[in-house]
């Protein structure tokens, strides 16, 4: 499918150019519904399910709910998207993606690995596959494999990061890519979505102003935290996976860990996210846009509040950018 018709389809069914990310042990069932009921796309990482019996239960619940959404409701609803992860250390992959064809998920995200793996089996039932990717060389080999979408995960995501800006990754990748683009880290406003698609981006992937939204799993002292916290409250490491993830200090402190102390993971595993390590369960992920985080309030408020302020940016821009306003003859 040509891209401009997935962006049709997808604007048809949204009213933001947002996707709320999927976040490890954060994204519940309920979370994705009452986004999707409230016209932006939502995602969860299937291994918040602790058993693939849960996991089936999860994605009936999100498939049956909007589809009677869709039905009965005069508002957007936008599609659901699965977060599956593909590193060859994940053990849950086969049946996971025996889930996928089954439920066929409009959209999935493929995250830590090659999408290779997912792509055939998405395409064949229709469904589209973005890969998530934090380096332009990775975006390059995920985008040989027949994706539709790249997900730019530039520095300031909260979680798994990135170390390149968005400005120069988006530029980066549209060197070579002309499909969809979601551009991830540090946005926490409708600004900021403005200004994703200014650079480039067709849409938006936001985690950090999920994190308090009554709806997720996120722990009460998680989403007061979040609350709480500012830009230099974050730290980015690899000492919990050995990818390098942004994550909150306090509950750094709080597990009982020296920030300066941590060493580095020698090697990449995701084999058993929910086993011992304390990582996402006891020590927490934001990214850096963290300081625009207000309060703890329902995904519908949440998202209206982001709209709001996407509107308000358009306006503004119109009537405050100085180049604009003197130069508005020759942007017709």
């Amino acid at each position: 499918m040509k891209k401009e018709d997935i962006l049709e389809k997808i604007a048809e069914q949204t009213i933001l150019p947002v996707i709320a990310a999927p976040m490890f042990l954060v994204s519940s069932p309920e979370l994705v519904i009452e986004c999707c009921k409230n016209g932006v796309i939502s995602s969860f990482p299937l291994p918040n399910a602790r058993t693939i019996e849960v996991l089936d239960e999860w994605m009936n619940k999100i498939t049956v709910s909007l589809e009677k959404s869709i039905q009965n409701s005069d508002r957007k609803t936008a599609p659901w998207a699965a977060n599956i992860i593909t590193h060859q250390s994940y053990d849950r992959f086969e049946q996971e993606l025996d889930l996928i064809k089954h439920y066929k998920p409009p959209i999935v995200i493929t995250a830590l690995g090659s999408p290779a793996r997912v792509v055939e089996a998405v395409h064949k039932y229709g469904g589209l596959v973005f890969a998530d990717v934090n380096s332009v060389k990775f975006a390059k080999k995920a985008a040989q494999t027949g994706v539709d979408g790249l997900i730019l995960v530039s520095s300031g995501a909260g979680g798994h990061t990135g170390s390149m800006t968005g400005f120069a990754y988006v530029d980066a990748v549209r060197q070579f890519w002309d499909g969809i683009i979601v551009l991830a880290g540090g946005i926490s406003s409708g600004k900021g979505i403005l200004a994703a698609q200014a650079l480039g981006a067709d849409l938006v992937y936001m985690g950090t102003s999920f994190i308090p939204a009554e709806e997720s799993y996120a722990q009460q002292e998680y989403k007061e935290m979040v609350v709480e916290a500012e830009f230099d409250d974050i730290l980015s490491t690899n000492a919990f996976t050995g990818v390098h993830a942004n994550m909150l200090i306090p509950s750094i402190k709080k597990a009982g860990l020296i920030p300066e102390n941590l060493k580095p993971k020698e090697s990449i595993d995701f084999s058993n996210p929910q086993g011992e390590s304390k990582a996402w369960r006891d020590i927490w992920s934001a990214g850096q846009g963290v300081g625009a985080i207000q309060a703890i309030q329902p995904a519908a408020v949440i998202i209206e509040k982001l709209r709001q302020e996407y509107v308000q940016a358009q306006h503004d821009l119109q009537l405050t950018n100085k180049w604009i306003v003197i130069n508005k003859e020759m942007i017709k």
